[in-house]
């Protein structure tokens, strides 16, 4: 909801002349157009109001507007090559563009679909609030005093009452919209983030407002990089063609450039500068011009509005989304059993189900799989998360799964982007690679003399139900002739990396061929014949024979 400056505009109980005079007035102040140039280049905004869609706030409400001079340093059309510095109207404060671009980032990283451009944020919060202030916070981003929208009492604006005791707005009776970007409270109930990491969601904090206000932007499927849905994005802070004109020119200028400015340096817009409040007056109705549309009459309130604006800037009025473009949750798509052998894809591809409030399918949900736990699995491509949209039956399947050589159990969760809803969990197991027969390649007698090496290099193959079992663990053992044999402490030994003599290696592993040559071995001073016995994960065994036996003695 813009604060109410210099200059009021109203829709609803007001005739469609004082639009149209508004848009006028903001041609005439030198605002740029509201062209929307993608990085594409090639999507333009109609400039009309687009139907609603399942996340669009439709009731036609008062707002207020702040249309101050717009004194570009390149007009539309000309160089792109805006200065580093210029006039503080056009500036952005440090701490509020530091905050709008942070917001960005986040939801680059937990809704990547929506595509949010900071510039959208710097467009509404330069209309709601000129930029809090002119970016009079403090050094965590607070205002030094609360930024509040009108009363909501019914008088020129609608009736809400107080749903947060006074708690954001100061106010017990009514409510009033809060902060740089405008909440009312029942919306930051809702929408309220943490955008500082402090611990708390403050709505007069630009770095809280500023994500709050991206996540509500990013609500539902919606990629702003498309003009229809970033204009249905707008439209949801405010349904009404002057406020999405005002912010999209707002827009298409900070997409062309801008420059930061120290904090509290920024243009403080009329009616923002002595306090807090901002007036309740009822603006006077202009009459309808002769044989134009007649006037709309003046919506009425929801008692539980769920916009971010209402107090003077747009119609506190929750969106009123069918039942069956509601998200009511994402549910488990019949996705079976996870299990793999390291190194190998899981068989079964996750997938999930969107469902709205009547338990149908919904189309264009963003949902994001999230790997977690202790394991080295990742997703096709390498990525530990991957964000995707349902499509027309409602569902949508994760990329294929692939298991690291990291065996045991893992979490993969599949949540609606961005909602608070409970997520589906899936747990993931993966096994070790496996051989279930385990052979020598060669038949060689394998004899050494009192202190010397054995000759001849002990190789096996493993194979798992007849095929090659490449990358299985091997543990081998010199054991004693028992009946449970234990590691022997006498007889042939390894040597590990110091040279010193071990008895037992756990560090084995076959190769790609399944084939596994065992390093040099080595017979102390006692003779006889001893065991080695090799393990492989699966259970296959083989026990070797290995002779330590004294030269024959030469004839004479």
């Amino acid at each position: 909801m813009a604060a109410q400056f210099g200059r009021r505009l109203r829709k609803g109980a007001t005739t469609t002349a004082v639009a149209a005079v508004a848009v006028a007035a903001l041609s005439a102040s030198g605002v740029p157009g509201a062209t929307l140039v993608t990085d594409s280049g090639d999507q333009q905004s109609t400039g009309t109001t687009p139907p609603p869609d399942d996340s669009a706030a439709t009731g036609n409400s008062p707002y207020y507007t702040d249309l101050p001079p717009l004194n570009t340093p390149n007009k539309p059309g000309t160089s792109t090559n805006l200065p580093v510095t210029g006039s503080a109207e056009s500036g952005i404060p440090a701490s509020i563009l530091a905050a709008y671009k942070k917001a960005e980032q986040t939801l680059d990283d937990t809704d990547a679909a929506c595509r949010l451009p900071w510039q959208l944020l710097a467009a509404i919060g330069k209309v709601e609030s000129g930029q809090a202030r002119g970016g009079r916070v403090d050094a965590n981003g607070t205002t030094f005093s609360p930024i509040l929208g009108p009363v909501l009492d019914g008088r020129g604006f609608a009736m809400i009452k107080d749903t947060d005791n006074g708690a954001y707005d100061g106010d017990s009776t009514h409510d009033r919209a809060v902060g740089p970007m405008q909440f009312i409270p029942s919306t930051w109930a809702t929408w309220g983030q943490d955008g500082n990491g402090d611990g708390r969601k403050d709505p007069n904090n630009i770095y809280d407002a500023a994500l709050a206000a991206g996540r509500y932007l990013c609500a539902g499927s919606r990629d702003l990089s498309l003009a229809a849905d970033l204009d249905r994005a707008v439209l949801s802070y405010n349904h009404s063609d002057a406020y999405l004109r005002t912010v999209r020119s707002w827009f298409d200028y900070y997409n062309r450039g801008t420059h930061e400015i120290p904090d509290g340096t920024g243009t403080v817009p009329p009616g923002l500068g002595g306090g807090t409040d901002h007036s309740s007056g009822s603006p006077s109705p202009s009459p309808s011009p002769s044989g134009g549309p007649k006037p709309k009459p003046k919506p009425e309130p929801s008692p539980d509005p769920t916009k971010p604006g209402g107090g003077g800037s747009t119609s506190p009025t929750p969106p009123t989304t069918p039942p069956a473009q509601t998200l009511a949750g994402v549910e488990n798509a019949g996705t079976g059993t996870l299990t793999a052998t390291a190194g190998d894809a899981f068989a079964e591809r996750i997938k999930v189900r969107a469902r709205n409030r009547l338990g149908g399918p919904l189309a264009k949900v963003s949902v994001t799989f999230t790997i977690a736990g202790d394991t080295d699995a990742a997703f096709d491509g390498g990525k530990n998360a991957v964000t995707l949209l349902t499509g027309a039956d409602g569902t949508v399947t994760a990329p294929v799964l692939k298991a690291g050589e990291k065996a045991g159990k893992f979490t993969v969760r599949a949540t609606a982007t961005g909602r608070s809803l409970p997520p589906v969990t899936y747990t993931a197991t993966v096994t070790a690679r496996q051989a279930d027969a385990i052979a020598r390649t060669d038949d060689k007698a394998l004899t050494a003399a009192p202190g010397t090496e054995f000759v001849d290099t002990v190789e096996v193959k493993a194979t798992y139900k007849g095929a090659l079992a490449a990358g299985v663990a091997v543990t081998a053992t010199m054991i004693t002739d028992a009946e449970e044999p234990a590691e022997n402490d006498k007889g042939p030994y390894f040597k590990d990396a110091d040279d010193k003599p071990v008895r037992t290696l756990t560090d084995l592993r076959t190769g790609a061929d399944g084939i596994l040559k065992l390093p040099k071995i080595y017979a102390d001073d006692n003779t006889g014949t001893y065991k080695l016995r090799l393990t492989t994960e699966g259970g296959a065994t083989i026990v070797i024979e290995l002779k330590v036996e004294a030269p024959e003695a030469p004839a004479v």
